[in-house]
């Protein structure tokens, strides 16, 4: 009997239970959408600084329409991101709810994550395609909420660990930069990182690279509003393709399992570096086999790179496609092939490992 016809007994409790949590995910979606919609019209923001209120004067206030906050509203308290009062007819925000939806830089703050899923829903389309297709997807082909609600998201992060625990966590880096030492920030995006280092370092010179021009003279922008155009420098590059030699530190964020050539990429920055030099690679925290990824994080790092990182590489020389979920294991035989002779996991938080690597 061909096995297509073959009856398959359902489970009608495993089939409701699945349903259910399919339910969850379907509110989840719209809750995250209509979060961003608060954050873009600054509703959360009212409604943080002024306390519970009604429809008519948060409306005013936030100067948006009030019978489509007043359904925004009520889906809001359904998804339970705001507390509705009913004794009053009025809405709030708890302190905690008040962090994660409207406290602009706090790493609880999850805003950023929101733009940058909006960002994918708006190009789908494209997603779709690339599916199909097997092609690559250039960076810089995503909607322009991707590359502010990934700085966005990380930023914060990078503000509560990088210079208290991630670069001091890194043999003799610290001295060197406090003394004037020369870095490197490869794929640095809209430059966060390197600005919050600059800052803590001004001794040092930093120099911030990445392929994506737009992303390049945001970085500059941002670098002079900070008051640290005196010690940084960005420059559109590819890693494999930096011109400049001689650093003590070469950091990467989350960069080196969007290239398309990540051996290369880590051979010529071996290259850059100083012989007692050190590359300090943070990628996303994950084990080695799919087993040990099977979880709530594991899906949006997977998620995340079928959508933007993966695709990413394939769009460029080679396409090795290494994925947001390598693993340390990987991530040590790419760099290991790439020339460094020493590498170990220096430090992690609860979604980021920190390799430092020695030529």
């Amino acid at each position: 009997m061909d096995s297509a016809t073959v009856s398959v007994q359902v489970s009608e409790e495993r089939l409701s239970a699945f349903i259910g949590k399919v339910m969850e995910d379907i509110g989840g979606s719209l809750a995250v959408l209509l979060s961003f919609l608060g954050d873009q019209t600054g509703v959360y923001r009212t409604l943080r600084d002024i306390g519970p209120c009604g429809t008519t004067e948060l409306a005013r206030l936030s100067k948006v329409d009030e019978r489509y906050l007043r359904e925004w509203l009520s889906a809001q308290a359904a998804a339970g991101y705001v507390i509705y009062h009913p004794e009053d007819d009025t809405f709030s925000l708890t302190p905690e709810q008040a962090i994660v939806l409207a406290q602009e830089g706090h790493p609880a703050c999850m805003q950023g994550f929101f733009q940058l899923l909006v960002s994918q829903f708006t190009t789908h389309d494209k997603a779709v395609t690339t599916l199909r297709s097997g092609a690559g997807r250039a960076w810089g082909e995503h909607h322009g909420c991707c590359f502010c609600g990934t700085d966005r998201f990380f930023r914060p992060g990078y503000a509560a660990n990088l210079v208290d625990a991630w670069l001091p966590a890194l043999e003799g880096v610290t001295a060197k930069l406090a003394a004037g030492g020369k870095v490197a920030d490869v794929g640095c995006g809209h430059g966060s990182s390197t600005v919050l280092m600059a800052q803590a370092f001004p001794n040092a010179t930093f120099y911030g690279y990445d392929f994506h021009a737009p992303s390049i003279g945001m970085a500059t922008e941002k670098a002079a509003a900070a008051g640290v155009a005196a010690n940084t420098r960005f420059v559109t590059s590819t890693a494999k393709d930096i011109a400049d030699d001689g650093f003590d530190l070469i950091c990467m964020f989350d960069a080196l399992h969007d290239m398309g050539d990540p051996v290369g990429a880590a051979r010529r920055l071996r290259e850059s570096l100083k012989p007692d030099g050190t590359l300090m690679l943070v990628e996303p925290l994950a084990g080695d086999h799919l087993t040990d990824n099977l979880h709530l994080l594991g899906q949006i790092f997977y998620s995340a790179s079928t959508l933007i990182c993966t695709p990413a590489s394939r769009a460029q020389e080679v396409g090795l496609a290494l994925g947001a979920q390598a693993g340390e294991r990987r991530l040590t035989e790419i760099l290991k092939e790439a020339g460094f002779r020493q590498v170990r996991r220096a430090t992690q938080t609860e979604v980021n490992m920190v390799l430092e690597a020695r030529p």
